[in-house]
């Protein structure tokens, strides 16, 4: 099992943190967004006698009003093609225990979300990787590139879109081939949606959902801890019309018994939010992807491609080694007392080797830290004894 490269550095923040230093932390997706208030006065009011377990699917009321959320983008189901699991991570695990065997292979591009490759190895299977690279802007592949790494194991794609690391945005065009190689082989396809109100593209938003002729092939992810500012509340889901799939990830839902009910009650609540919130997060975040990537492609020798979606970047800097660089970040240097933690992106690559040079930044910060941010790390790199 990997450590996170998210947070496996945290120690060494830590220890900057009671050395005195600030650390302003890129390394994670923790939104400072404001959770919407009509979700925090539902957790402040509640005036139950009992906090009880809810149903292993999660509560009704709540699975009903995600029918109605998920209607206003074209994706039409009902509350049971919808099981809420503790945040979008267990929604993934879960379809994994349902769906694969030890062995079985999932393919997915590189790089990806770190955490599938420790949800991978919990259930015995395997991760192959279609590559993508950051000189293109992680373009994707053909298709030929794909079936090359399709075996008589292979029993799922797994896509997230938008992207996170790399804030790649696939196309209609690019889900429809998924589609045909889905339908071709009578693979699963897993779709990781968490980020789809954050599109910088112009364009439309094409869930796996959207596509015609494999609606029993396809498991959705999703969450509110990127959509409310929500992360610590734990409430994700999976959708599906397979019902053999519900079937099977149900026994899991019951094996742990229950979703978090409080994280329910505030999930629910904070479907309510207002247009405005949500337009004013996007604006805010539109605002902050512009700013750092432009300051990061000023910086010599920095590569930032342009992010179409979500809210990090895959970055390229010129060091020698990208964890050691994040590591001496943390331990070694600070800039008038401050510091930059990143992930290094070797973590979201299969093989060894690749990423060596790139790091992934979530741009979550407000925009004067993420300015002080950018500052700090072109000092960082102009002092870096391993700069190339």
């Amino acid at each position: 099992m990997p450590f996170s490269p998210i947070r496996k550095l945290a120690p060494y923040a830590d220890e900057a943190k009671r050395n005195g230093i600030k650390v302003y932390h890129l390394n994670i997706g923790q939104p400072d967004i404001r959770t919407p208030r009509c979700g925090l006065d539902a957790l402040k009011h509640v005036d139950r006698e009992i906090l009880e377990y809810s149903p292993s699917d999660g509560c009704l009321s709540l699975r009903t009003k995600m029918v109605g959320y998920y209607a206003g983008y074209g994706i039409y189901l009902s509350p049971d093609d919808i099981i809420i699991t503790a945040g979008g991570s267990e929604a993934v695990l879960f379809a994994f225990l349902a769906c694969l065997s030890p062995g079985d292979e999932v393919i997915v591009t590189d790089p990806f979300y770190a955490n599938y490759m420790a949800f991978a190895i919990s259930v015995g299977a395997v991760i192959r990787s279609v590559k993508t690279h950051i000189e293109d802007g992680f373009r994707l592949p053909s298709v030929e590139e794909f079936e090359k790494q399709i075996t008589p194991r292979t029993k799922a794609i797994l896509i997230c879109n938008p992207n996170n690391p790399t804030g790649y945005l696939y196309t209609r065009e690019e889900m429809e081939q998924f589609r045909d190689m889905v339908r071709r082989h009578d693979l699963f396809l897993f779709s990781d949606e968490v980020y789809r109100e954050f599109i910088y593209s112009g364009g439309p938003y094409v869930s796996a959902m959207h596509l015609e002729g494999i609606e029993n092939n396809v498991v959705l992810f999703d969450s509110v801890s990127k959509r409310y500012s929500e992360c610590g509340v734990r409430i994700g889901c999976l959708c599906t019309k397979n019902r053999k799939v519900h079937e099977a990830v149900m026994k899991f839902c019951q094996a742990r018994l229950s979703p978090p009910l409080l994280g329910q009650i505030v999930a629910e609540a904070s479907m309510d939010v207002s247009g405005d919130y949500m337009k004013a997060v996007y604006d805010e975040y539109l605002d902050r992807r512009n700013y750092m990537i432009s300051a990061l492609n000023k910086i010599p020798g920095v590569l930032a491609p342009m992010p179409m979606g979500a809210f990090y970047a895959m970055v390229k800097l010129p060091v020698d080694d990208a964890e050691k660089f994040c590591l001496w970040c943390l331990r070694d240097f600070n800039w008038e007392g401050e510091t930059v933690m990143m992930a290094p992106g070797s973590g979201f690559y299969t093989d060894e080797g690749e990423g060596r040079q790139e790091v992934r930044m979530a741009y979550v910060l407000r925009r004067e830290d993420l300015e002080r941010s950018m500052l700090i790390l072109s000092k960082a790199l102009e002092a870096y004894p391993g700069r190339v």
